[in-house]
């Protein structure tokens, strides 16, 4: 895997691996390199306190929301609706039942 590859982007849905969210998932709203990610999942974690975690503690997926990343490259925001949608219908076509507790 490529450095390039590697890389959190915004959008991306992640497993988080540590801490009291392990096992749920999240998706990425902000990074701050070289080492931490900002994570929303629009529920428990809202767009506006998104909780900062760091790289190794997350396991990305190859899959990227593409209307929250076209939404924060547009205004820098998005909406928790929008995000919980985004989680729903990974873990509907990946076959999860649900995100966590």
């Amino acid at each position: 895997m490529t450095d390039a590859e590697s890389r959190p982007r915004l959008g991306q849905i992640v497993r988080v691996l540590r801490g009291r969210e392990a096992g749920t998932y999240a998706i990425i709203v902000g990074v701050e390199e070289p080492r931490f990610v900002l994570l929303a999942d629009g529920d428990k974690r809202k767009f506006d306190r998104p909780k900062k975690k760091n790289i190794r503690h997350i396991q990305p997926t190859h899959h990227i929301a593409h209307e929250v990343a076209d939404a924060l490259a547009e205004t820098g925001r998005v909406t928790n609706a929008k995000l919980r949608y985004a989680l729903n219908q990974y873990l509907l076509h990946h076959g999860e039942e649900q995100k966590g507790e």
